[in-house]
C-alpha cells in the first residue's frame, strides 16, 4: 500500500507506520542525549500513551530513567485496506524499541473510561510490576461513558456566560475569519466537566490504591493547557476551564486521600501545541501558528519531548517544587510570560487573510500537523509500498 495522508477538516483519517516509527525514534534520540538523569520512577502507568505528551512521557520514562511501562490507549488496528491510527503505531514502535533496549512494556488498547480496563491493568501490575511509583494521566476524549451509571457524556467548546466572538484559521479553507461561539448551557458544562474534569482520574488512583498498587511515595499528574488572555475564552473562561478547575479539586482531594502512602499528586500545565486535540479547538490554530513564530524567533520553542523531558527533571521528581497559586505544576512560562504574550497579541491584532503566512508560522504549525499521522519526516519513501499490518 503507498500512503499519502488523506486530510479531511481538522483531521487525518489514514497514518504511516514507517512515519510514525520516525517520530518514535527522533523522541527516542533527544531523550538518550540528555542523560544522566538520575533518580525517577522504575514502574510507570501512562493512561493516554500512545501520541503527544502521554507518548512523551511513556519514551521519557523508559529510555530516561530505564523504567517498566504500562500503557492505556484506545486505537484502532489495521487492514488490508486501511491503516491503522498513528497512536497504534507510534506504540508498536515503542513496543519494538522497548524490546531492543532490554526493558518492560506492554500496553492495553481499549477504552480507559472502564471499570473493565481498570480490572485488566491491576491484573497486569500485579503479574508484571508489583506496584506503581508514578501514574501519567493523559486522557483526551471527547465523551465518556460512566462505568457506574452507563450515561454517556459528551463535552463542549464553548464560552461560558456569554457569547464571544474572535479571529481564527479554518486549516481546510485557508481562511483566516471571525467565529462567534454561543454559551454553553449548565448541562453542557456538567457534561464537559466529567468527560475532561478529574472524576477519572480519581477513580483510577481509587483502584490502583485498593488493589494495593501504589508504592509509598507515588506521584500522579494529569496534564492541562492554561494558556493566557487570547485563549482564555475557550480555555479558561469557558466549559474546558470549568474541567480544568474541577481538575484542580481533583489533585487536593488526592493528595489528602492518600497521604498515607506519601501520594504528590499535581496538575501540570505545558504550552501550546499542535495535537489531535488542539486542532479541533476554535482559535488555536491561528494562536499556535503565532506563537511558534514568535518563539521560534526567540529559541525558546519545545515539542511534547522537550516539555515532557523538562517536567521530569526539573518538576516532577523535586522534594518541593515550586508551584503557582492553584498549586500546578507549571512548564508552560516560556509562551505565557508577558513579554512573549505582548509579541503575539501585537500579531493577533494586525493579521489578516492576506498577511496571514507572513505573520505566521502556519508552516511549522502544518508540519508538526502531518508528523502527528507519520507524514513529512525526511528519510521517509513516501512513494513506497508499504505494509500497514503492523503488530504490537
Amino acid at each position: 500500500m503507498i500512503i499519502q495522508p488523506k486530510i479531511r477538516g481538522f483531521i487525518c483519517t489514514n497514518a504511516h507506520p514507517v512515519g510514525c516509527a520516525a517520530n518514535v525514534q527522533q523522541q527516542i534520540d533527544y531523550v538518550k542525549a540528555q542523560a544522566p538523569f538520575g533518580e525517577g520512577p522504575k514502574n510507570v502507568l501512562v493512561l493516554g500513551c500512545s501520541t503527544g505528551y502521554g507518548l512523551a512521557s511513556r519514551i521519557v520514562s523508559a529510555f530516561g530513567y530505564g523504567a517498566n511501562t504500562l500503557g492505556v490507549c484506545f486505537e484502532k488496528e489495521p487492514s488490508e485496506r486501511k491503516t491503522a491510527t498513528a497512536g497504534w503505531y507510534n506504540t508498536a514502535a515503542f513496543h519494538q524499541q522497548a524490546k531492543d533496549a532490554g526493558l518492560y512494556a506492554r500496553t492495553l488498547n481499549g477504552d480507559a473510561f472502564s471499570n473493565e480496563i481498570k480490572a485488566e491493568v491491576i491484573n497486569a501490575i500485579k503479574q508484571d510490576m508489583g506496584k506503581v511509583d508514578l501514574i501519567i494521566y493523559s486522557l483526551a476524549s471527547p465523551r465518556r461513558t460512566d462505568p457506574t451509571s452507563g450515561e454517556t457524556f459528551k463535552s463542549v467548546l464553548k464560552p461560558v456566560g456569554q457569547a464571544y466572538t474572535t479571529k481564527t484559521y479554518d486549516t481546510d479553507k485557508d481562511l483566516v475569519h471571525d467565529i462567534s461561539l454561543e454559551p454553553a448551557s449548565e448541562e453542557e458544562i456538567q457534561h464537559t466537566i466529567k468527560v475532561m474534569g478529574g472524576e477519572d482520574w480519581e477513580l483510577w488512583i481509587k483502584a490502583l490504591a485498593d488493589a494495593d498498587l501504589l508504592a509509598d511515595g507515588c506521584r500522579t499528574t494529569a496534564y492541562t493547557y492554561i494558556g493566557k488572555e487570547l485563549t482564555w475564552p475557550i480555555y479558561g473562561h469557558a466549559t474546558i476551564g470549568k474541567a480544568k478547575e474541577d481538575l484542580d479539586r481533583a489533585a487536593a482531594e488526592l493528595n489528602s486521600s492518600y497521604a498515607d502512602k506519601q501520594l504528590k499528586a499535581y496538575v501540570s500545565s505545558l504550552k501550546a501545541l499542535v495535537t489531535q486535540a488542539s486542532s479541533a479547538i476554535p482559535v488555536m490554530p491561528l494562536y499556535i501558528s503565532l506563537i511558534y513564530k514568535v518563539m521560534k524567533e526567540e529559541g525558546t520553542h519545545e515539542g511534547c519531548i522537550e516539555q515532557i523531558n523538562g517536567l521530569f527533571r526539573q518538576k516532577l521528581f523535586d522534594a518541593a517544587p515550586e508551584l503557582d497559586e492553584a498549586k500546578r505544576l507549571r512548564m508552560d512560562g516560556k509562551e505565557t510570560n508577558d513579554a512573549t504574550q505582548a509579541k503575539i497579541k501585537a500579531l493577533w491584532q494586525q493579521v489578516t487573510q492576506e498577511n496571514f503566512h507572513q505573520l505566521s508560522d502556519y508552516a511549522g504549525y502544518h508540519q508538526e500537523f502531518l508528523h502527528l499521522f507519520g507524514f513529512g519526516f525526511a528519510g521517509v519513501d513516501y512513494d513506497a509500498d508499504v505494509n500497514p499490518l503492523v503488530e504490537w
